[in-house]
């Protein structure tokens, strides 16, 4: 009987690091997959960046979906919206995706966690899916990522000018300011999750954030936002030589502690 084949992996997300790990392997292992897991409430710019990553590097990308969808999910939940504490989403939409992508075959997963950062991505509890880590491998550091990003000519997705995580449009790890540049950049996707939170047959109410709906949210905006430019030019101030971008991060960290699904936010 012969073995069947290793299958090497890649899962994009639509951020910086799994990009920069497809430029990084892309000529290194000819036979790598590329997918991403399409909830199919992604960002526009999302949808853009994987575009702009194929038509550099010349791969195909694998479109992995649920094909019962997220509004599907959130009806067996009882309406009850995904959170920090209840990431069904990422398991629904995300994990099992994958999962069935692999199947039983013998996959390496190639993981973008970078050598500056103490996290481990998302790993398969399958065993036919071992986990490797190219950037911890070979000690490369956030710079270097934009570096690679840089010289490829794929550069960042355009959501960084307000935004530092790729994720669905209505992702609960959102912070405040980021909640606001949605409802500036796209209304219509911020409207409809001002649906999600209110829209309940029984008259229940949930919300993304918590301690306030968005439309509240909303009515605190201008403060907000000067907030956050007064944040920036501190932040700018202090690191007067970092990329626009690292600020935008380092500000909208410092706003929270929690942690983003490591199985969308690479």
């Amino acid at each position: 009987m012969v073995k069947k084949k290793v299958r090497h992996i890649l899962g994009l997300s639509g951020g910086k690091d799994s990009t920069a790990l497809a430029v990084l392997l892309h000529r290194e292992i000819p036979d790598l997959e590329y997918f991403f897991c399409d909830t199919g409430k992604e960002l526009p710019e999302t949808y853009e960046y994987l575009d702009r990553i194929k038509a550099r590097l010349g791969i195909k990308i694998h479109y992995l979906s649920e094909e019962r969808g997220f509004d599907h999910w959130l009806a067996v939940h009882g309406d009850l919206l995904p959170s920090p504490k209840m990431r069904w989403c990422t398991v629904k939409m995300k994990i099992k995706p994958l999962e069935d992508f692999v199947g039983d075959d013998e996959t390496i997963s190639y993981i973008g966690i970078r050598a500056d950062e103490n996290r481990e991505g998302y790993v398969s509890t399958k065993p036919n899916i071992k986990p490797v880590f190219p950037f911890k491998e070979r000690g490369l550091i956030k710079k270097d990522i934009l570096a690679i990003l840089e010289d490829s000519g794929i550069g960042l997705p355009d959501y960084y000018r307000w935004r530092s995580r790729s994720g669905c449009f209505f992702c609960f790890f959102q912070r405040k300011y980021e909640w606001v540049m949605l409802a500036r950049e796209h209304p219509d996707l911020f409207q409809k999750a001002v649906e999600y939170e209110s829209d309940h047959k029984d008259g229940r109410t949930y919300t993304w954030t918590e301690g306030e709906t968005l439309l509240e949210l909303l009515q605190r905006q201008d403060q907000i936002i000067a907030n956050h430019e007064k944040a920036i030019a501190t932040e700018k101030k202090n690191t007067p030589n970092r990329p626009l971008s690292e600020v935008l991060e380092t500000v909208l960290d410092d706003e929270d502690d929690d942690l983003p699904c490591l199985a969308c936010h690479l």
